[in-house]
């Protein structure tokens, strides 16, 4: 039998990839890191007055956005599968996303929150499934060996788009002069906007260099779904996301009660360096983390994942353990430090960069293995459905703590989880989610991969 050369060459289409994915991930972070700021200063009622949210109410609704934008990556990924494809359904998407982010631009009342929200996460989890196995369906056998490597490129290009995200929002947002101008909103949610047009044609520039695989039809999606196999596969990922999810409802509160933490008097937000000192915004200090995982995921790649793998079995699910366990000891120390804020002590923002640091390896170990987990793990005609699966488990963990939130506001406006009781309680839920993992995941699941061929390429 002929078995084709290995390559070392990555495919032709992976630079448009990468672009797109970099802009894309500008655009979403950059939106996202101001959400709460947003909801909890500058929002407006229709009349153009101020109308602002307290913070219990702001994390309801960022959390609620992060379960819409992927909770709905299953319809993406059922569309692209079953009628248009991976690369028509990204395009057309993309222009609803693009929509969404323009109208937060020019209407900063609840209801432009709402509408162009809604559209973001439309656009922004339609696609979503679609991208990541997009990335996988440009390697084949002769290739197939740079598949993980690819995946680390392909978090990295997210997180460079994030690291200026998170730098440059928030200083928009706040700028007197722009809302002296009454142009803060319409900058900081409208440059979103233009890095996702030009993510958009990035992507259609690439389109002669993709393969691209066909849609399967309803009737063989439908065949392959709901045979043994297909029926068999789903039931033995379900429980995998679960956990994932729980992960997910930690990771995210970057975006909202680790910002309301660093928003508090008692938060010296500067660091001093002796020579030379730096002053953050709340929700700025949330660009520590895509800078890390840049810093980080080389490291891990050359030296940390080779050390371990002579020592260790390091399978997808070994990998995700020990992520867990390291999200779970990240949020028992912001839990520290909330507790020293809680008796009057004045905390300084290195510890919680301290915690970015020790998420951010939790987050590698999790987010980019599940990534590529999800791609390895689908057969061919169901790459973007299981991949979905990875984003429902992002959504299903935001729901989780958007419920939370709501459920422990108090009708005079005080928390049942009061300062670090919060932190706690999800410290404890994630330890307990990792020790299950382990005992029924870690030691029973056996993988088995999938790689696409050009036999069913358009």
């Amino acid at each position: 039998m002929f078995m084709a050369n290995t390559s070392n060459k990555m495919p032709s289409g992976i630079p448009y990839i990468i672009g797109n994915e970099a802009a894309e991930r500008y655009s979403f972070y950059g939106m996202k890191a101001i959400l709460l700021i947003f909801l909890t200063t500058f929002i407006r009622n229709g009349a153009g007055e101020l109308s602002t949210l307290n913070p219990e109410q702001a994390k309801f609704w960022v959390h609620l956005f992060i379960f819409g934008a992927y909770g709905v990556s299953i319809l993406g990924a059922l569309l692209s599968d079953i009628f248009l494809g991976k690369y028509k359904t990204i395009i057309y998407l993309s222009i609803v996303y693009c929509i969404g982010h323009f109208v937060l631009a020019v209407n900063e009342t609840h209801m432009g929150f709402l509408i162009g929200c809604t559209l973001i996460a439309i656009g922004a989890g339609g696609i979503k499934p679609c991208v990541s196995s997009h990335v996988g369906d440009q390697f084949e056998s002769h290739n197939s060996h740079l598949i993980e490597k690819m995946f680390f490129y392909f978090y990295l290009s997210i997180n460079a788009g994030a690291v200026i995200a998170y730098a440059t929002a928030e200083p928009i947002l706040k700028n007197e002069y722009l809302i002296s101008k009454g142009l803060n909103s319409a900058l900081a949610f409208g440059l979103p906007g233009i890095l996702m047009v030009i993510a958009t044609v990035v992507f259609w520039m690439g389109r002669k260099h993709f393969i691209s695989i066909k849609p399967a039809g309803w009737q063989l999606y439908k065949k392959e779904l709901f045979s043994k196999k297909g029926r068999d596969l789903v039931l033995k990922l379900i429980p995998i996301y679960l956990f994932v999810a729980v992960f997910w409802s930690l990771f995210d509160q970057t975006a909202s009660a680790w910002v309301v933490q660093a928003d508090s008097d008692l938060m010296n937000k500067t660091i001093n360096l002796g020579f030379t000192s730096f002053d953050f915004y709340p929700s700025q200090i949330g660009f520590f983390n895509p800078l890390l995982i840049v810093l980080m995921v080389p490291l891990f790649t050359a030296v940390l994942y080779p050390f371990l793998k002579k020592r260790i079995k390091l399978n997808y699910t070994r990998k995700m353990s020990i992520g867990m366990f390291l999200t779970a000891m990240s949020f028992a120390l912001i839990a520290w430090v909330q507790a020293q804020m809680d008796a009057g002590v004045s905390m300084n923002i290195s510890w919680q960069i301290l915690g970015y640091v020790i998420l951010t390896a939790g987050e590698i170990f999790v987010s980019v293995t599940i990534l590529e987990f999800s791609y390895t793990q689908a057969p061919n005609s169901m790459k973007s459905f299981i991949m979905s699966f990875y984003l429902l488990s992002v959504a299903v963990g935001n729901l989780f703590t958007a419920l939370v939130n709501l459920f422990i506001q108090n009708p005079d406006g005080t928390s049942k989880l009061a300062g670090a009781s919060y932190f706690w309680f999800f410290t404890g839920f994630m330890l307990v989610a990792t020790v299950l993992f382990v005992i029924l995941i870690d030691r029973t699941y056996k993988e088995q991969t999938h790689i696409q061929d050009r036999s069913n390429a358009e």
